[in-house]
Parts: C-alpha cells; structure tokens; sequence
C-alpha cells in the first residue's frame, strides 16, 4: 500500500482538556480529538483512548465538558491533565474552577469556550470510542486564539537540552578530541600537531 504515514501529520488538530466526574471526584484528560460533524442538530464527536480512565468515566455517566484551550495555555496544564491518571490522582488538587448545568467542573486555565455534551451514540474502534454527542450548554469565555496540536510542538512543549559536548579543539584544523581531559601526548590525527595546540571547547 502506498501509504505516507507523514501526511497525517498535516491534519490539524485542536488541544481540549475534556471534563468528567466518577461520582467521587472530578476529572479530566488532554484531547486532540473533537470535531463537530453536524448541524441541525449540532453534534460533536469525541474520541478517547480507551486506556485513559475518562473513557470508562464519560461512558458510564453519559456526560463530559470540552474545555477548548487557548494559545497561552502554560504546559503545567499539560503536566495536570495528561501525564497522570486520573485513577489514582485528583487532577483538580488546588485548581480553582466553576461548574456548568450539568454539575461537571470548568476549569480556570486558559481555555477561551466550554462545550457540555451528552452522549447520544457511541463506538468502538479498537484503541479509542468514539462518543457521538448533542450540545446541552455552551459559552465562550474569550477571545483568545485557539490552541493546535502543531503551535503547541512548536512554541508549548518544552525542547530536550542538548547535552554540551565536553573536548578539546585544535587551533590549527579544528580536529575535535572528546573526553574530558586531553592526554599530553595527544597528537591530532589531521594536523599532527601536539596537545599544546588544543584549547577546551567552551
């Protein structure tokens, strides 16, 4: 099959932190996965891995609020929702939030809307379900841009440090040694020239 599998990484995609509540506590995951796939009525669609306990949450209790995240998000946001379960942590802990009509928490991150949903249809798909949802609330809350999965690669998610490399340079070709220390009797491989030649690279 004659299959890219780099062109699906020009769909665009939105960031949404997706409310639920188990009856105990409230919680809730990062998605890149909402879309609205019809008018009259509007229905939106939302997939989550089946893995992620929201799933098994919003499919029991029928509900879920999207939060539609903006570009000024801070990835401390990213760290509560997404890199923690909600098994075993409470995502909410010293977050303030209010609530919407359908009693689920809205959080007061940098999110510009908020959507709550219903479940009127559901998927299985393998690795995710699909719910397919009516609009019982919406509202928006600013006027800030929205957050896409490829601003926040680029300008949210931190980049690895470069580890420095530690050596010595030689002056004269520009051989590089690596190592922390240079041995006195170092002769460079290009230049022949001795370790008095070289100087650490800063």
């Amino acid at each position: 099959m004659n299959i890219d599998p780099t062109a699906l990484f020009k769909l665009g995609y939105g960031l949404y932190v997706i409310t639920s509540n188990d009856g105990i506590k409230d919680n809730g995951l990062i998605v890149n996965t909402v879309s609205q796939v019809t008018v009259n009525p509007d229905r939106i669609s939302v997939a989550i891995n089946k893995s992620n306990y929201s799933h098994d949450v919003i499919l029991k209790s029928g509900i879920m609020n999207v939060n539609c995240l903006t570009i000024d998000t801070p990835f401390s946001v990213f760290e509560r929702f997404g890199f923690q379960s909600g098994r075993d942590t409470d995502k909410f802990d010293g977050l303030a939030f209010s609530r919407s009509e359908n009693g689920l928490a809205i959080p007061e991150i940098s999110n510009n809307s908020f959507i709550s949903l219903k479940t009127d249809e559901y998927y299985d798909l393998g690795s995710h379900g699909m719910f397919i949802c009516s609009i019982t609330e919406s509202k928006t809350l600013s006027d800030k841009e929205s957050l896409t999965y490829a601003y926040y690669h680029s300008n949210i998610k931190p980049k690895p440090e470069q580890k420095k490399k530690k050596g010595f340079v030689c002056r004269i070709c520009g051989y590089v040694y690596e190592g922390d220390e240079l041995p006195d009797d170092f002769i460079c491989p290009w230049c022949k020239h001795g370790a008095s030649d070289f100087e650490p690279i800063e």
